[in-house]
């Protein structure tokens, strides 16, 4: 047996997640096994196992060809700190317990540091239209090489500077720019804070007015863009609730996170045509838009084409009246 690829040394923070990586070559092909020895003087190497220190192991192994494993340890505490060992044997006798294998184990080793998460203090000031986002790290931490901030994958300010302090300043009003917003320290490993900017729901309506021929299913819209997630959606007309109001079972409400669905089957004139107002709610209060649905009549399709047909007719006649009226022409002698 041979390693092709070796588990390598990282650095993380307390919370973060570690992944290491064994592949190893032979014929027979390979068992590959996990052991880990902790920084403790007394301790010795033990086994990990898939589902260890509270299952916040996996161990994912494929033998197929050859041999792959990949260990992960979610939620690292300082005690997940220490050296890694990926070891791998096909000698049959490999596991047997009175018999000593005719092939050693191969190890392969890695170092695994886990280093206290140190504090940051986020903090959103709104001033004479603008808003300041700012992140304040505490606590020891290993040597600033810089800064970022981060909106998802979008960068939208960097640095070189070493400070634990660092701001972001954005023109506009909160309910502009909601978000998750993220101040990324250039460290090894790297740290990073998030800043919410977090308001009521800025809810709109993907169309103000809707229209629905009678008898076909209508639907309104609205969604929400703003940050947090609304946590609840409903419906109202003429200020009562669409789901008390749902006898016939017409209605159907649809809702998923920041866009919420009013399905109104078989439209009638008389009692679908109206405002219909859609109100979000979050941790932060709650907004609504209103939604005209206008119904028309089956027959609105035909009347343009009764029009022509109309007109058509119309023309036909006077052609036909001026045709008889008209004098016949003279006939040569």
């Amino acid at each position: 047996a041979g390693f092709i690829k070796s588990p390598l040394s990282q650095k993380r923070l307390t919370q973060d997640s570690v992944e290491l990586y064994c592949e190893a070559i032979g014929s027979p092909i390979p068992e590959i096994q996990w052991w880990f020895e902790g920084n403790d003087p007394n301790e010795t190497y033990a086994q990990l196992w898939d589902g260890a220190r509270q299952d916040r192991v996996k161990i994912n192994a494929t033998y197929n060809l050859h041999s792959t494993s990949t260990i992960s340890i979610a939620n690292l505490t300082s005690d997940d700190s220490g050296m890694y060992e990926c070891r791998a044997s096909n000698d049959p006798d490999r596991n047997h317990l009175s018999k000593s294998p005719k092939v050693k184990w191969i190890r392969s080793q890695a170092n695994v540091f886990v280093i206290e998460r140190p504090d940051i203090k986020a903090h959103v000031a709104e001033d004479s239209g603008k808003l300041v986002l700012t992140c304040n790290m505490s606590g020891p931490y290993s040597t600033i090489k810089g800064h970022e901030w981060m909106r998802g994958d979008k960068v939208l300010q960097k640095d070189e500077t070493d400070s634990a302090f660092t701001s972001y300043t954005i023109e506009g009003k909160m309910e502009e720019h909601s978000g998750m917003y993220e101040c990324v320290y250039k460290t090894n490993p790297e740290i990073r804070g998030q800043v919410n900017i977090s308001v009521a729901p800025q809810v709109m309506a993907y169309k103000k007015s809707e229209h629905g021929n009678e008898g076909d299913t209508g639907v309104l819209t609205c969604k929400n863009p703003s940050f947090p997630p609304v946590t609840t959606w409903s419906w109202y007309k003429n200020g009562q609730g669409v789901s008390a109001v749902n006898a016939s079972g017409r209605y159907i409400i649809k809702s998923s996170g920041n866009k919420t669905e009013l399905r109104i089957l078989k439209l009638n004139i008389e009692e679908d045509t109206g405002d219909y107002r859609c109100n979000a709610t979050n941790s932060y209060g709650s907004g609504d838009a209103t939604v005209n649905l206008r119904v028309r009549s089956r027959l609105a399709a035909l009347w343009p084409f009764l029009g022509i047909v109309a007109e058509v007719l119309v023309l036909v006649t006077i052609i036909f009246i001026y045709e008889k009226r008209r004098k016949p022409d003279e006939v040569p002698d």
